[in-house]
């Protein structure tokens, strides 16, 4: 296999490093060697005097990142996001400002956020489609990072910094030093991240006509058929589909559930609607399995084209979006502002259409928020519209018109 060409850090530092002659690839995390002292952290400036005691078992900045991460182990989806961020922000000290990550301080992350939001060199920094961990194709990123991804990865390494403060390993957190980023536009995300009701039924309308002209075909349209009921009917997140388990399926006095550990390891029963029990009877029906899982079926519930294995979060990711695509691409001529939607629909969003459209429905608060598994009743009332539709007809009770709106300029 093909190595990376060694990539050496800024300039102030690369005469120091080269007399060790020492030389940084390119890698993840786990391919990285041992650092020379100006790199690892051993006598980094944020580190504590050596009287205090220390609560993990690191002696360098890569040990005590690994050690944070493994607080995540058990949980797969966010270890991945978290090691992302983490093996991002320590490539960036190595490479570019060539200190150690004990040593960054508030300044030095200023300059990182900057970094995220143009990551250059790109030839360096940013690769295309998704290499291998153990390609010497792979890199960090794809990319700029949106406002939203930066200010996502802040708040990742300010729970990084945070932990290893809290250990003895770090001194001070200079992430505490950030000021929290304004909330007021969550609201207009989620309600711009969702399919509106035209959007949707034109997608429902896409699948349920298609016909599939081979065997392949067959299981795509049929594992978009149950994904779509499944992430429409229980507004799940895509890592909580990933991990679902045909017995998360239960009966209880007559009545459906599905059970499932969600953001945070807490648990939830939801109930389960018979559209959703009709979709999975008949993706089980097709799977040649009993209609209804039982007890003691732990197999996945959503299936690669096999039919006999799981697939992961990401694959699911890619799944349905190349069902938005697919269907974009449909109404390109037909539809333009649809195809523009379904163009920019991500996974994501299939939740917070859930979410919007049970709200329009007319589905209590209190049962929202649980369906939502929000921990928060304010955090649920982003997705009501009732009070903006009679807040329209209120205003619209002071009727007036300019006299000169419909003169015509002369």
């Amino acid at each position: 296999m093909k190595q990376p060409s060694p990539i050496s850090v800024s300039r102030r530092d690369r005469r120091t490093l080269a007399q060790g002659g020492f030389a940084l690839a390119m890698a993840p995390l786990e391919r990285i060697g041992e650092l020379p002292d100006e790199l690892s952290g051993r006598f980094g400036e944020n580190r504590p005097p050596a009287t205090q005691i220390c609560q993990i078992d690191a002696a360098n900045d890569l040990e005590a990142v690994q050690s944070w991460l493994l607080e995540y182990q058990l949980q797969p989806q966010t270890f991945r996001t978290y090691r992302k961020e983490a093996e991002r922000l320590l490539l960036w000290c190595w490479l570019e400002q060539g200190k150690a990550f004990s040593s960054l301080n508030r300044q030095d992350l200023a300059a990182y956020q900057a970094f995220l939001a143009d990551p250059q060199p790109a030839v360096r920094w940013c690769g295309h489609g998704r290499a291998p961990r153990h390609s010497a194709e792979w890199r960090p990123f794809q990319g700029r990072l949106s406002q939203a991804s930066q200010q996502h990865a802040l708040r990742i390494l300010k729970g990084l910094f945070q932990y290893l403060h809290a250990a003895g390993y770090l001194a001070g957190n200079p992430l505490a030093l950030v000021r929290q980023k304004d909330n007021r536009q969550d609201g207009r995300r989620v309600r711009e991240r969702h399919l509106d009701q035209e959007t949707w039924d034109a997608l429902v309308d896409y699948l349920q006509h298609q016909q599939a002209d081979d065997p392949k075909r067959l299981k795509q349209l049929e594992r978009w058929r149950l994904l779509l009921a499944f992430l429409y009917l229980l507004a799940p997140r895509v890592h909580e589909v990933a991990q679902a388990r045909m017995n998360d399926f239960f009966q209880r006095r007559g009545h459906w559930w599905w059970a499932v550990e969600g953001k945070g390891k807490k648990y939830a029963e939801i109930p389960v609607s018979e559209a959703l029990i009709a979709a999975l009877k008949r993706y089980r029906s097709f799977l040649q399995l009993e209609p209804l899982p039982d007890p003691e079926d732990f197999s996945p519930l959503i299936r690669d084209l096999s039919g006999q294995r799981g697939i992961s979060a990401n694959m699911i990711y890619r799944t349905m979006k190349d069902l938005t695509d697919e269907a974009s691409r449909a109404f390109a001529t037909s539809n333009p502002e649809i195809a523009r939607r379904l163009e920019k629909t991500s996974t994501h969003w299939f939740r917070h259409t859930s979410i919007t459209h049970q709200a329009d429905a007319g589905v209590e608060l209190r049962f929202l928020a649980r369906n939502a598994r929000h921990a928060s009743l304010s955090t649920t009332r982003i997705y009501l519209h009732e009070e903006d539709q009679a807040w329209q007809e209120q205003n619209s009770k002071q009727d007036w018109q300019a006299p000169w709106a419909d003169q015509a300029e002369e």
